[in-house]
């Protein structure tokens, strides 16, 4: 869906990959339909390589509310101060609508848009609906949801809902039209084994120790590609090489999704990107939420893939290098069952959550031409007599 004439938009995202790639996702489709962007972040955002190429990028100064009554303070001169430089913004940049992705940094740019006049949309990435997106629902135009059910989210607010799913980059996407990597009873077993965009040291804990304890027929199969933290990849590469698993550890992965396209099963956190990921490609997986994640909202996230049976989630309180084992047979001796995972994973995965969120901000946002309409008949219109008496 575009609408013939080129607009522009502000995203508002704070500085975490889960914020920042749905974003960058939107961007591209965005400006592929001949629209303009501009990015509001923090300083965390701007740094994240790859992402907003070619696209103006605003740092706004946002505050975390927490940390008691001086905390606040800081907090709310800090959002005035973004607020007034958003403004400053809109002013010469004038968006036909601004959306915010989450994280403190959207704050200030969405409450500027609404002091403006421009209209407002959120996307909620989570299962559990976040502080900021939380906050701003009674005022945005539309919500933008990536799973059906969202915690949080209060029912006065739900008529303003729109289910899209979770935008994916390009290169994964891809990958759902290619068949699932084919596997033998003999064959090699591909592991991927990611713990978000700086790794996870429970999995490097637990992973190679959960491997040692597969029966050696298995254990001899297996190829294992993982990421790990630079303070625990070298211990990681000697349980391995003491394994005879050949192992391929880095501590960033730029090229995830070709490696994500031979993986048969991943080992992953449930962040919101990563499911997303996992569902568009079509990848079983077996999934450890964060415990600290605000709300405990990768429990919820895993919720859905898992009900499909394409997950198997294990709590990270469970997760011991017995349970992974266990788990691991269940799904790696029968080719035939993790194909069927797969296939689940894939039926409740969203293609087009990044062709509908843009569809939605078009039909959302303020059209620049009917605009100019607007103002131009009102200053052609006559003055109705009488009209200030």
């Amino acid at each position: 869906m575009s609408f013939g004439i080129s607009r522009h938009y502000v995203l508002a995202a704070g500085g975490t990959g889960g914020h920042m790639i749905p974003a960058h996702a939107l961007a591209e489709e965005l400006r592929s339909r001949g629209h303009h962007c501009a990015l509001v972040t923090d300083d965390r955002g701007a740094r994240i390589p790859g992402l907003f190429d070619g696209v103006p990028v605003h740092i706004l100064p946002a505050g975390r509310l927490s940390g008691g009554p001086l905390g606040w303070i800081r907090a709310l001169k800090n959002i005035a101060a973004g607020r007034a430089m958003a403004s400053r913004m809109y002013e010469t940049f004038r968006p036909s609508a601004v959306i915010g992705f989450g994280g403190y940094p959207a704050l200030p740019a969405l409450l500027a848009a609404q002091r403006d006049g421009i209209p407002t949309l959120v996307h909620e990435q989570n299962a559990v609906l976040g502080r900021v997106n939380r906050l701003m629902a009674a005022r945005v135009d539309a919500i933008a949801t990536a799973y059906a059910q969202v915690d949080r989210l209060a029912p006065k607010h739900s008529g303003k809902a729109h289910l899209v799913g979770n935008p994916v980059r390009d290169e994964v996407l891809a990958l759902r039209d290619q068949a699932f990597p084919p596997l033998t009873e003999d064959g090699i077993f591909r592991l991927l084994v990611t713990g978000g965009s700086q790794g996870a040291t429970v999995l490097s804990d637990v992973v190679p120790d959960g491997l040692a304890l597969l029966p050696e027929h298995f254990r001899r199969r297996l190829q294992v590609t993982q990421q790990c933290r630079a303070e625990d990849i070298e211990e990681v590469r000697a349980k391995y090489a003491k394994l005879g698993i050949p192992a391929d550890l880095a501590t960033y992965m730029p090229d995830l999704p070709d490696r994500l396209a031979w993986s048969h099963l991943v080992i992953a956190r449930a962040g919101a990107s990563t499911i997303a990921e996992l569902t568009a490609a079509g990848r079983p997986a077996i999934l450890i939420p964060l415990p600290t994640a605000t709300d405990n909202h990768q429990v919820s996230n895993a919720r859905e893939m898992a009900k499909a049976g394409g997950a198997r989630m294990i709590l990270q309180k469970s997760f011991t290098p017995i349970e992974l084992a266990k788990q691991m047979q269940k799904l790696g001796l029968e080719p035939e069952a993790l194909a069927r995972a797969a296939e689940r994973a894939k039926a409740v995965g969203r293609p087009d959550a990044t062709k509908d969120l843009a569809n939605l901000v078009e039909r959302t946002g303020r059209d620049p031409a009917a605009d100019h309409i607007v103002a131009e008949e009102a200053v052609l219109r006559p003055v109705p007599q009488g009209a200030y008496a």
